[in-house]
C-alpha cells in the first residue's frame, strides 16, 4: 500500500509533489566546507512511518565531529552520508499502519541514520512525539536531543533539595535546559561557561552562580562558591582538562556525569581514585536509550516547554543551505545554546 498525502490544509501545494528534495551532504570527511548542498530522492514513509517536512533541523556538537572525522572511531557513519538525526515540522504523509490522524500536525522526531539535515524526512512513528497546540516549532525542535538526555542525566544523578550542583558547559543547549532541571529539584546550581554572553545565557536560565572558566583559578571561584567544600555533583559537558579539574575539587562521595566532549575527550577519571572517594562516575554509556525510550522523555518534557516551566534557548539559526557556517560557529566556541538549521 502507497503512502498517504495530506490532500488538504498547510501540506498541499498547487506545484507537483516534487520528485527530488534539498538535503545536506558531506562526500568527504574535513572541515565545515565540506557540507554543501544536495538532492535526494522525495522519501516514501514505509510501515510504521511518516514523512515531514522540516521546518528545523537540530544540530549538535557531535555532528561537527563526525563530520571533520574525528569521531571515526566511535561512530559507524561514512561519507557520502546527510548529517543529523532531529527534524521538526509537519506531517505530510504516513505509511502501512500510521493514523490518518497524524495528517498535518506538527511534529518532533529522531531521524535515525536517514540524517536530519533534509527539507523532508522519512521517520518512524515509535521516534515521533506531537508538539503541543501553540508551542512554536522551533522551541520544540530545541529539544529533540538535549531536552531526552537532560532528563536522564538528572534522573541519573538523582539531586536532592539544598545540594549544589556544578553544571560545565551550562551554556550549551542541554546545559540551558540542565540548569531548569535541577532548579526545580531544589539544587544550588553553579552554571560554568566561557565568555560573558554565555555567562548571560545560563543566568537568565536561572542559575545562582556563575563562574567563568576561562579566568584562571575558575576552580578556586567554585569552592568559594560552596564554602570551600566543593560540589556534591558535577555534570560535565566539556571533558577534557576541565572535566578532570572539577573531578578533582568537588566533594567525597558525589556523583560526576561525564557526558560530554567538546574539549575533544571525555575526562579521564581514574576508578580507583573514584571508588577511594566514594564518587559514583557515570558516562554516555548509562544514558543509552531503548526503542522509544527518547520520545518518552520528549513527551515528558514538552508540556512543560508549552507552559514556560523550561525555556529552551535558541542562540541562532541557520538556513539550511548554511550549514557550513553553523558548523563553523560551533567549532569556533561561539555558538550559544541550541543552534538550528531552518527550512524555507
Amino acid at each position: 500500500m502507497k503512502s498517504k498525502r495530506a490532500t488538504s490544509g498547510p501540506a498541499t501545494s498547487s506545484r507537483p509533489w516534487p520528485e527530488r528534495v534539498l538535503v545536506i551532504e558531506v562526500g568527504r570527511f574535513g572541515g565545515p566546507e565540506v557540507l554543501v548542498p544536495a538532492s535526494a530522492p522525495d522519501p516514501v514513509a514505509g510501515p510504521g512511518e511518516l514523512v515531514i517536512a522540516a521546518s528545523a533541523s537540530d544540530v549538535m556538537f557531535v555532528d561537527t565531529m563526525i563530520r571533520s572525522g574525528r569521531g571515526s572511531g566511535f561512530f559507524p557513519i561514512r561519507p557520502p552520508y546527510v548529517p543529523g538525526s532531529g527534524v521538526a515540522g509537519e506531517v505530510i504523509s504516513v505509511g502501512d499502519g500510521v493514523d490518518d490522524g497524524w495528517l498535518g500536525r506538527t511534529v518532533i522526531a529522531h531521524t535515525g541514520s536517514a540524517g536530519g539535515y533534509a527539507e523532508r524526512a522519512a521517520v518512524s512513528l515509535e521516534e515521533t512525539v506531537a508538539v503541543p497546540d501553540g508551542l512554536d516549532p522551533l522551541l520544540a525542535a530545541a529539544i529533540i536531543h538535549d531536552g531526552p538526555t537532560a532528563v536522564r542525566v538528572a534522573r541519573l544523578v538523582d539531586v536532592r533539595p539544598g545540594e549544589q550542583v556544578l553544571i560545565l558547559g551550562a551554556a550549551g543547549g542541554m546545559g540551558i535546559l540542565l540548569v531548569q532541571l535541577l532548579q526545580a529539584r531544589g539544587a544550588r546550581v553553579i552554571g560554568a561557561a566561557r565568555g560573558t554572553a554565555k555567562l548571560d545565557a545560563v543566568g537568565e536560565a536561572g542559575a545562582d552562580v556563575l563562574i567563568d572558566y576561562g579566568q584562571p583559578g575558575w576552580t578556586s571561584s567554585v569552592l568559594d562558591a560552596t564554602g570551600g567544600v566543593g560540589p556534591t555533583v558535577v555534570l560535565d559537558g566539556v571533558g577534557g582538562e576541565l572535566g578532570h579539574d572539577a573531578y578533582v575539587m568537588m566533594a567525597d562521595g558525589g556523583r560526576f556525569s561525564a557526558h560530554g566532549a567538546p574539549s575533544g575527550a571525555f575526562s579521564a577519571i581514574d576508578p580507583a581514585d573514584a571508588g577511594r572517594r566514594k564518587i559514583t562516575v557515570t558516562g554516555l554509556g548509562d544514558l543509552r536509550v531503548g526503542p522509544g525510550e527518547r520520545a518518552d522523555d520528549s513527551r515528558q518534557l514538552l508540556p512543560d516547554v508549552a507552559t514556560g516551566k523550561v525555556r529552551p534557548h535558541v542562540g541562532q539559526s541557520f538556513p539550511l543551505v548554511e550549514a557550513a557556517r553553523a558548523h563553523a560557529l560551533i567549532e569556533a566556541r561561539e555558538a550559544i545554546a541550541k543552534t538550528l538549521l531552518i527550512s524555507d
